[in-house]
Parts: structure tokens; C-alpha cells; sequence
């Protein structure tokens, strides 16, 4: 059977247009195909932490999501229809040469989408929205999916990137494994609202002896979504709520939990309910298939996690599966997504499930600088004595001899850096960059994948050749 395409992704949410765009810049053919008619409409994941925020300037959408977002507002205490508090909603972290980004960006996920869309669109990539994957098999081949259309897809690999109800996980057979965070449901909604200024995350905690509205004295949250005339209204419930998504549920919300009337909240503009759980794939991969995203891990929205693990979900795999499709890599490095990722994302859903009890503050751990791969078999660190980077690390941000380095990182290359020691000749396509021993890389050779992880480090060339026979780029991508 005659594949259509090299990879099929099912999903065009924040993870398979992240994985879309990774691949068209790779030259590697990917369908991405959504089942809803256009891309999802709501704010839910409005945080991107600074980790994606290094992706989405490698991926080139940086700019257009800093020009569309904006910081964090301090969150306002009110009680009576008075401003009773004023605090930071995350704890504050100092600008340093290794991170150029330290704050996470408030942005509605609808219009992260939106860029990723435009940004895939001019590589070339396209969405086919409506079509609905029913189910999926697959041989020694690839994998063929069957739409609700009553056509076929043939790819010699497939991600589910289609969310925590994932069709495709399904479908070969692997469970979920989790835990239900909070019994009671919580509303979230988009709206239009009068009587707050756009200045503070507006917080209205619970008056005593319940709130008269069936919601059990919970709080309410209302945000003001930078870039846009909207507000994120966020109401938690007690359980057995009944919730009601109608404009008029949620003016009867609003003026139950606050001081503002009901006509202040003028218009809804997307609304949801769901009850926060957190649940892990019990694999990533199943034989030509790959879990991404919610379909991989379902987190509670607190902390900010969800949407930007899945973003580094797909910026792992799309390199690995770009090295074996088109640079000639050993068709293993395919194991090592799950190998790497599932790990990281046990270690998020304990994170923001800490931060939804109340346990953790979002702090440095939240932004997600400080993860990487240190026990990965692709991390293989050589030096007689490492500096303070080690193989499996983040490659920070530097300046050497004069070339930034996230400048030089930027795009679908590997990079190799040559600090204090000579720059073998290699006939792999790498970027070289040559200059003295430096504070925050030390000393030695040091090749930096294309996702920004140190692979491989050592005093001298002596194992890199190997190193990149297996995993490394063998000829320039087609």
C-alpha cells in the first residue's frame, strides 16, 4: 500500500501545529487533520512559560506572539466591593544571559493557535479541519486511518495530538492512568464584562454561608486577557453542580460572587465546564503511533503546564522523527520520545496538581527551564571533568565571541560548540561555533541538539562521529 504522506497528526491544537510546523521545516510531508470545523475558539491556555517561549523563537513565531500577548497582571483581593489585597499571581524571577525569557506570556490559546496556523501556512502546511478520525490500524508499514468520511489516510507514522479523549490512544489499546484533582466542576468562560479595569486579575474568594446560586460559596476569578477586549471568567463549583454555560447562568455567577450586576457581563464569547483530573498515558508510543500532548498527559490548568509540556512534546519528537525520515538516523531514536518525555510529564502533572491544592507556588519550576534529559540514552557526557553543563542539560543563552547563541541554535540544525578546545572536522552538516571556555558551558566540545538539549559533550572528537552516525544528521535534509 502506497503511503500518502510520511506522518499523519491528528489534531490541530497547540501540539500538532507545533509538530506541523517542526516538520515542514524539515522537509518532512505531515496531514494534519482536525475533526472540529476550524481551530478551538476558547482561552483555557492562556500561559506560555518561558521554556516555549525558546521554542516558539526557534520555531520563528516569537515576535507575533509577544506582539499579540502581554504580561501577567497582579491578582486584586476583593471582599464586599472592596479591594482588600493586592498580590503577585507567580513568584518573581530575575533576567539573567542564560534565560532571555523569564516571565510566562499571557496569551489566549485561541490566538497561539492562530499564529501557529499562520506560521505552518507559510512552510507550506495546511490543516484539513472536519475530518473526523474513526479509527486506526497499522502493520509493518505505517498506519492507516479511517475518517468519518468514509475515506482512508495511509503515513508510515501517526501522532495522536486529538486530546484527553483521544480517538487514536484508543484505538491502539493504551490506557490513562489518573486521578480526579477536584469532584466539582469548574466553569471557565471568554466574556465581555463592565465595572473592572484591565489592569489586575480580579479575585472574589467565598462569602460565608454560600453564594445563594447553587455554587456552594466558591471562588470566582476574572482575568482580563491581554491582547483582547475579553476577560477569562473562571468559577469553581461544588459537586453536583449543575452548570449553566448560558449567558444568564453566568450573570447569576458573577453578581452571586462579586459586588458587579448582572448586566455587567454584556456578552459570552466561548464558555466550558470540566472537572480538573490528572492523567499519564501508560505508554507514549505504541508502535508507529505516538502520543502527544493531552492525548499523553491531562493536567490541571493550574500552574500553566498543560498546553507548554505539549508544546515540548511535539519540539521532541518532531527532530526525531525528521533525523530518521529524512537524515538517515537509526530508526531507534524513535524510542527515545517516550524514553524522555514521559518522565518529564509525570513530573508536570505532580507539579500542577500541587499548585491546584494550594501546595506550590508558581515559581521557577512552573516555567520549566530547569527540565531536561541527564539519564537519556541520548545524553552521553565524556569529559574528565564536566563544567557546570552537563549532557542531557538545557543549552542556555550566551554570548561567544561575539555570537549569541540562541541565534546560532535557531532552526532545524544541530550545533556544535567548540569552548577552550579545537573544532574537529566533521562531514555532518553542523553549525560550528569556536570560542574561548565559558562560565555557563565550561569547557570541551559540546553538540547541541536540535531541540536545545546538550546530547553529547567531550574533550575531545573522540566518540562524536559515532555519536552522529546513529543519532545525528548524516546528509542535509532533502
Amino acid at each position: 500500500m502506497v503511503n500518502d504522506t510520511d506522518v499523519l497528526i491528528v489534531g490541530a491544537g497547540p501540539t500538532g501545529l507545533t509538530l506541523g510546523i517542526d516538520l515542514a521545516r524539515r522537509g518532512v510531508s505531515a496531514r494534519i487533520v482536525e475533526r472540529e470545523n476550524g481551530l478551538f475558539p476558547g482561552s483555557r491556555g492562556k500561559g506560555l512559560q518561558p521554556r516555549t517561549l525558546e521554542i516558539f523563537d526557534d520555531l520563528g513565531v516569537y515576535d507575533a506572539i509577544r506582539a499579540a500577548g502581554g504580561t501577567y497582571p497582579a491578582g486584586m483581593i476583593w471582599r464586599d466591593g472592596e479591594r482588600v489585597g493586592k498580590h503577585r499571581m507567580s513568584d518573581p524571577v530575575g533576567a539573567d544571559e542564560d534565560s532571555p525569557y523569564t516571565e510566562p506570556r499571557m496569551i489566549p490559546q485561541w490566538r497561539t493557535q492562530r499564529i501557529l496556523l499562520e506560521r505552518l501556512e507559510e512552510l507550506g502546511g495546511k490543516v484539513a479541519f472536519g475530518r473526523k478520525v474513526t479509527g486506526l490500524t497499522q502493520d509493518e508499514e505505517g498506519v492507516t486511518a479511517r475518517l468519518a468520511s468514509g475515506d482512508a489516510v495511509r503515513a508510515r507514522y501517526a501522532v495522536a495530538a486529538d486530546g484527553g479523549r483521544s480517538t487514536v490512544r484508543r484505538a491502539v489499546g493504551v490506557a490513562m492512568t489518573g486521578e480526579q484533582i477536584d469532584p466539582g466542576p469548574t466553569l471557565v468562560a471568554d466574556v465581555r464584562i463592565t465595572g473592572l479595569d484591565r489592569d489586575n486579575w480580579h479575585i472574589f474568594p467565598p462569602r460565608d454561608g454560600g453564594d445563594g446560586g447553587g455554587a456552594g460559596g466558591d471562588i470566582l476569578a476574572i482575568c482580563p486577557l491581554a491582547g483582547t477586549e475579553d476577560f477569562q471568567l473562571i468559577a469553581r463549583f461544588s459537586h453536583g453542580t449543575e452548570v449553566d454555560l448560558s449567558l444568564d447562568g453566568i450573570r447569576r455567577v458573577v453578581a452571586a460572587r462579586s459586588h458587579l450586576a448582572p448586566d455587567d457581563v454584556t456578552e459570552v464569547r466561548w464558555a466550558s465546564d470540566f472537572r480538573p483530573r490528572a492523567a499519564l498515558a501508560d505508554r507514549f508510543r505504541a508502535g508507529r503511533v505516538f502520543l502527544a500532548g493531552d492525548a499523553a498527559h491531562v493536567h490541571s490548568p493550574a500552574g500553566g503546564q498543560g498546553l507548554n509540556t505539549s508544546v515540548q512534546d511535539a519540539h521532541n519528537l518532531g527532530w526525531k522523527l525528521g533525523a530518521v525520515l529524512r537524515d538517515g538516523a537509526v530508526t531507534s531514536l524513535l524510542d527515545t520520545y517516550e524514553e524522555e518525555r514521559r518522565p518529564i510529564a509525570a513530573q508536570m502533572l505532580s507539579l500542577s496538581t500541587s499548585v491546584h491544592r494550594g501546595e506550590t507556588g508558581r515559581g521557577a519550576a512552573t516555567r520549566q527551564l530547569g527540565l531536561g534529559y541527564p539519564a537519556s540514552s541520548l545524553s552521553r557526557e565524556t569529559r574528565t571533568a564536566p563544567g557546570p553543563l552537563r549532557a542531557g542539560d538545557r543549552a542556555p543563552d550566551a554570548t561567544v565571541d561575539g555570537v549569541r547563541l540562541f541565534d546560532a541554535f535557531r532552526g532545524p540544525h544541530w550545533t556544535l560548540l567548540a569552548l577552550g578546545v579545537p573544532a574537529p572536522g566533521t562531514e555532518a552538516p553542523l553549525r560550528v561555533v569556536r570560542g574561548p571556555a565559558h562560565g555557563s558551558y565550561g569547557t570541551g566540545l559540546l553538540l547541541v541538539r536540535p531541540d536545545g538539549y546538550v546530547g553529547w559533550a567531550g574533550d575531545t572528537a573522540a566518540g562524536l562521529p559515532e555519536y552522529l552516525t546513529r543519532f545525528g544528521p548524516r546528509r542535509p535534509p532533502a
